[in-house]
């Protein structure tokens, strides 16, 4: 059941969200102009907004998703508010931390900070700690709440039925109906509790050698799959979030039957589970030193994860809005228009994942690319799908009258403009993180500063509907309500 205390947190981690997002944004774009020659920023300034940057990207998505399903997990169990509340502190309070360290402390050994780079110090020396510690409280905050909400799903429904293992058959006779969204999200918290379990190993490693003046040292191969594992991990489960509110949501503002568990949406998403967790070895092809079958599994692990969920979500969602009566609106739209950026990200992560072109895209501006299109054009999209539902959900009205084509049309222009300069510089074999282009990638600038403009028509449009979820988010504040 939805209160009133849900709402209201929930409204605060949208207001937050997106006016976290805005200036993430906004950094982006600073440093792609900076790419492009059209200022000059200081390179420690350049890595310090490229740390802020990433992290702050990685982590309001991860948690924007965690938003979304809480709130409707409403629907179906019990949900604790004070957990809620419990990670929008340390949320807050880890985002704070982590600033500070960067526009502070100068820290800027990137999002990965990839070990022995932290301790390196090319900045003020606290900052290495705050920022392993900031990071150390956002992920207490969203394990916690994670283990809730799982424990809270299996208080009503078995393991078997979570895994919807009783799908697993042709027949229609199922005693106990699991719902897709039930699925998707027990999938999806499994594989951000057991990433976040692994940042606390990595942290509890880079403290042990931090503070060992010398006496322990770390293996940096175990540190980079921990890393990896961590990051890629989250990053990918965040997405599955949000598909798990597309499932739930789009049939019902579209005015069609909700989707139903078939024994193919269940072994697609059991599949998913398993291989999404060993896909980031793909990341390590370089690291050559590294055991032959991870890097086997680390290929063959990025194409099956992406069949089974894509395949499955694309079907279900081109079955739902063909030749069908739908109504549609801005809610659905984000929603059919993020299946499309993140399966656009998909084929660009999949040729990039395969060995014998990561030999040639591996460090380039492609990876970014295809992160990027997954992200700003697919999760970003679901999230702001369900935002937007929300806001509307808040205010008791769901028929949208005002138009929104020109939204969607800026939306595109400037979104798919602003990822398509990186594929031609990925493709061209123009590096990653460089503050300042190399005289011999004689593109490179031209195409980061068109990529700024393009981000910039994106900016305009995330305001625009910044200002218009936020004015009905904060109506759920007012005393008569």
């Amino acid at each position: 059941m939805t209160t009133l205390s849900l709402k209201k947190i929930t409204s605060a981690w949208i207001i937050t969200i997106l006016a976290l997002f805005v200036l993430a944004i906004a950094f982006g774009i600073t440093m792609r102009f900076n790419q492009g020659a059209n200022i000059n920023l200081d390179p420690a300034k350049f890595y310090s907004l490229l740390t802020t940057h990433g992290v702050t990207m990685i982590g309001i998505w991860a948690v924007a998703g965690m938003v979304a399903v809480n709130y409707l997990l409403a629907r179906y169990v019990p949900v604790s508010t004070s957990l809620n509340v419990f990670a929008f502190i340390l949320t807050v309070v880890g985002v704070v931390m982590l600033w500070v360290t960067t526009f502070i402390g100068h820290f800027h050994a990137a999002w990965t900070f990839l070990y022995p780079l932290p301790f390196y110090v090319a900045w003020e020396k606290w900052a290495t700690p705050v920022f392993l510690l900031g990071l150390g409280v956002l992920g207490i905050g969203w394990f916690v709440w994670a283990v809730g909400m799982m424990l809270q799903i299996l208080k009503k429904y078995s393991l078997r039925h979570t895994f919807a293992w009783q799908h697993l058959t042709t027949k229609h006779d199922v005693a106990v109906e699991t719902p897709p969204f039930i699925l998707i999200t027990t999938v999806s918290l499994i594989g951000i509790i057991v990433c976040l379990l692994a940042a606390v190993v990595l942290l509890v490693l880079f403290f042990a050698e931090y503070f060992s003046s010398g006496s322990f040292v770390n293996d940096p191969l175990l540190m980079k799959n921990l890393t990896y594992f961590f990051g890629h991990t989250l990053a990918n489960e965040s997405l599955y979030l949000g598909l798990a509110t597309l499932y739930e949501l789009m049939p019902e503002v579209s005015g069609r039957p909700k989707f139903k568990t078939t024994w193919y949406v269940a072994l697609g998403w059991n599949c998913t589970m398993v291989f999404v967790l060993t896909a980031f070895f793909h990341h390590l092809y370089m690291d050559f030193v590294q055991p032959v079958g991870f890097q086997m599994i680390g290929q063959l692990a990025s194409y099956f994860a992406s069949l089974p969920a894509a395949a499955v979500t694309a079907f279900s969602v081109m079955v739902l809005v063909f030749k069908n009566p739908i109504k549609w609106s801005l809610t659905n739209i984000l929603f059919f228009l993020g299946v499309v950026g993140w399966l656009i990200g998909g084929v660009g992560a999949l040729i990039d994942s395969t060995v014998s072109n990561n030999i040639f895209l591996h460090n380039t501006l492609w990876v970014p690319a295809h992160f990027h299109t997954y992200n700003a054009m697919g999760n970003v999209l679901f999230s702001l799908a369900f935002f937007n539902w929300a806001a509307n959900e808040f205010v008791g009205n769901q028929n949208e009258t005002k138009s929104y084509s020109l939204k969607i049309v800026l939306l595109l222009i400037g979104g798919f403009g602003f990822v398509l300069m990186f594929y031609f510089a990925g493709a061209y074999s123009v590096p990653r993180r460089y503050s300042v282009y190399p005289q011999e990638f004689t593109s490179a600038a031209l195409l980061a500063s068109a990529g700024a403009w393009f981000a910039c028509i994106y900016l305009v449009v995330i305001l625009w509907m910044f200002f218009d979820i936020v004015k009905k988010c904060f109506k759920v504040f007012s005393p008569s309500y």
